[in-house]
């Protein structure tokens, strides 16, 4: 098992358990003590997790902690509802997309499936189970293909891993869109689950342009595993409450930075 793997699993157990003992990881992995030893060594010095005699303890706020569909759903909702509104404008009827998981890629998959003119002859490759059940409900009047990769069931009900690796190096997409955990500007795209890391790079090498969707709170966040370079990418889109420097320092490293403005509200008709 390689040292990522043996990370990600001690980050893992780190979600379940306030702490975690080097015997018993060790034991689990059928690897020696002295190895878990390093492998905490390395994620406290990342920061990670907090080194503790015999073991580790988990941060109060974890980058590498993978969040689950429903507790990130309801955050930061205003923000993944412009960015959706300015990503759907990207989408023409007839296109191959691929949409990974994630509760920013499934807002605007909520649009698109309002949406029966773009939605025409338009295939859609996604590794997330609740995009894929959400969009395959319009598939009979809309002319609309989903694909679904297969592969292990993540906490952000994406399915990630060998399977889902396979399925996408066999397709070819117009465009991708991503949701990532963090954005930064030397370690580029990245997510706490090594697997899921994996898939994404996946996603990215099936698809001719990649447009990363991301609210303003992940950017110069770097989690365990990385995804891909911001060479890249293609295209950025965010929310309007990006900082000003980190607006000014990604637009000079991808083609297309974009800030959304403010999705429009329904107005309210006086009594």
């Amino acid at each position: 098992m390689l040292a990522p793997e043996r990370q990600a699993r001690i980050l893992k157990e780190l979600q379940l358990h306030e702490a975690v003992r080097v015997a018993d990881i060790a034991a689990v992995l059928n690897v020696s003590e002295m190895t878990i030893r390093r492998d905490i060594d390395a994620l406290d010095g990342n920061g990670l997790l907090r080194k503790i005699h015999g073991g580790a303890t988990r941060l109060a706020r974890l980058s590498a902690i993978e969040p689950g569909f429903l507790l990130n759903a309801d955050k930061q909702i205003d923000a993944k509802l412009a960015i959706a509104a300015q990503a759907l404008a990207l989408i023409q009827p007839g296109m191959t997309l691929a949409l990974t998981g994630g509760t920013t890629t499934y807002q605007l998959a909520v649009l698109l499936a309002a949406d029966p003119e773009r939605l025409h002859q338009l295939s859609v490759v996604t590794n997330s189970l609740k995009i894929a059940e959400l969009l395959h409900r319009q598939q009979g009047g809309a002319s609309l293909k989903v694909i679904l990769t297969g592969g292990e069931r993540t906490p952000s009900e994406a399915l990630v891993g060998p399977v889902a690796r396979l399925v996408l190096n066999s397709l070819n997409t117009d465009l991708c869109f991503m949701g990532v955990h963090g954005i930064d500007a030397k370690r580029g795209l990245t997510s706490p689950n090594w697997l899921e890391a994996e898939t994404n790079t996946a996603f990215i090498d099936a698809s001719s342009r990649l447009v990363v969707l991301a609210d303003s709170t992940k950017f110069h966040v770097r989690s365990l595993a990385s995804i891909a370079p911001l060479d890249a990418v293609d295209t950025i889109i965010t929310d309007s409450s990006v900082a000003p420097a980190t607006n000014e320092l990604f637009t000079a490293r991808v083609p297309h930075f974009i800030a959304a403005p403010p999705a429009p509200t329904p107005s309210r008709k006086s009594s």
